[in-house]
């Protein structure tokens, strides 16, 4: 592998939508060590979107078959491509001897995920799983109150990732094709079950309900996951595009003291911006104004509890560890085995929402 001379590892990156474009190309391009070598696209805009920002020396596949037919140029493959092209892609790529990352959801079902991670394993590969909310500055916050007791005991997480788009806007994240992987359960609610889950341990049980609200959608515009963890701890997670009023972001209630916190991460809307890591601004970092409130008693909303500084948000962190990874043989920031774990929940979500029952797990 080229990078274990201590050259850049050459990263092929299929998919130049909004996941390829926006998270992927940009944070791999910032990450030292790695070098965007390969953008795999048909659409001649969004090849001269990609050389604008990344240089002439960029190159370009037309099709992930033509990008694996020069696997020996290149040291990982990066699928950030529709949700059902991730097993078949991934599947090839490993089969071609290649490291893999794969944009979440991995599969749309656990036991593809874990049929994938037999097949890296067998490999000797790099397999991971880019679930890049685990480095948003609110949940990188709360990890550490938890970690040092902050809350006491934490006996309720409720956490909301909700929009107001009352037009579906189409495309394959809204149909309802199964064969599509789309609707908010298996997109937003692939992260936070994977926070509900990094956070608070394994699912003893889930019940969900799911509903299409707005005309012409065709797939869950508005869901609800209820996991109850083998800890004790009980997760309330709400995704939807169709609250007109938005609730707190995470609002997670302990034996001593609650957390609240309003607001999204900035580093998605800095990314869509244009804005990059490593410029001249500090990454990641949110006003004071913003910031969440650790208390009891009173609503943080009437001056209840103290400002508790926000974390940096930290989505360079992913890369710079895959580059360990393959480099030095650091952990694997995400393993294809927890994102079945995940996929584990949302399958018995699925399922309850539909048939109107509680899942164990």
């Amino acid at each position: 592998m080229t990078g274990m001379t201590g050259t850049p590892l050459r990263v092929g990156l299929v998919g130049y939508g909004l996941a390829g474009s926006v998270f992927h190309a940009p944070l791999i391009a910032s990450t030292e060590g790695l070098t965007l070598d390969t953008v795999v696209t048909s659409h001649p805009e969004r090849q001269e979107q990609a050389r604008a920002e990344f240089g002439d020396g960029l190159r370009f596949a037309a099709t992930p078959d033509d990008l694996l037919a020069r696997a020996a140029e290149l040291d990982l493959v990066v699928i950030a491509s529709p949700n059902k092209t991730h097993v078949p892609i991934a599947t090839a790529a490993l089969k071609a001897g290649l490291p893999v990352v794969v944009d979440k959801p991995i599969a749309g079902t656990a036991a593809e995920a874990r049929e994938l991670a037999t097949l890296a394993d067998e490999r000797g590969l790099l397999l991971s799983v880019f679930q890049n909310r685990r480095w948003d500055n609110d949940f990188l916050t709360l990890q550490g109150l938890v970690a040092e007791g902050e809350l006491g005991d934490v006996w309720r997480f409720e956490s909301r990732f909700e929009r107001w788009r009352p037009q579906p806007k189409g495309g394959w994240r809204e149909s309802g094709d199964p064969a599509e992987i789309g609707g908010l359960l298996y997109d937003l609610g692939s992260h936070v079950v994977d926070q509900a889950l990094v956070l608070f341990g394994p699912a003893a049980s889930v019940y969900a309900e799911t509903d299409i609200r707005r005309p012409g959608a065709a797939t869950d515009d508005d869901t609800f996951i209820a996991i109850t963890h083998t800890s004790g701890v009980r997760s309330h997670l709400y995704v939807s595009a169709t609250t007109a009023q938005l609730g707190p972001r995470f609002r997670v209630l302990g034996s001593q003291a609650g957390y609240v916190k309003y607001g999204l991460d900035p580093q998605e809307a800095d990314l869509r911006e244009g804005r990059r890591p490593g410029g001249m601004s500090p990454w990641g970092v949110e006003p004071q104004s913003l910031w969440g409130r650790v208390g009891s008693g009173e609503s943080p909303l009437t001056g209840g509890g103290r400002p508790q500084p926000t974390v940096p948000g930290a989505y360079p962190a992913y890369y710079a560890a895959v580059a360990a990874a393959l480099r030095d043989g650091a952990p694997n920031p995400v393993t294809a085995h927890e994102a079945a774990a995940a996929l584990d929940v949302l399958e018995a979500a699925r399922r309850s929402a539909h048939e109107g029952v509680v899942v164990s797990l």
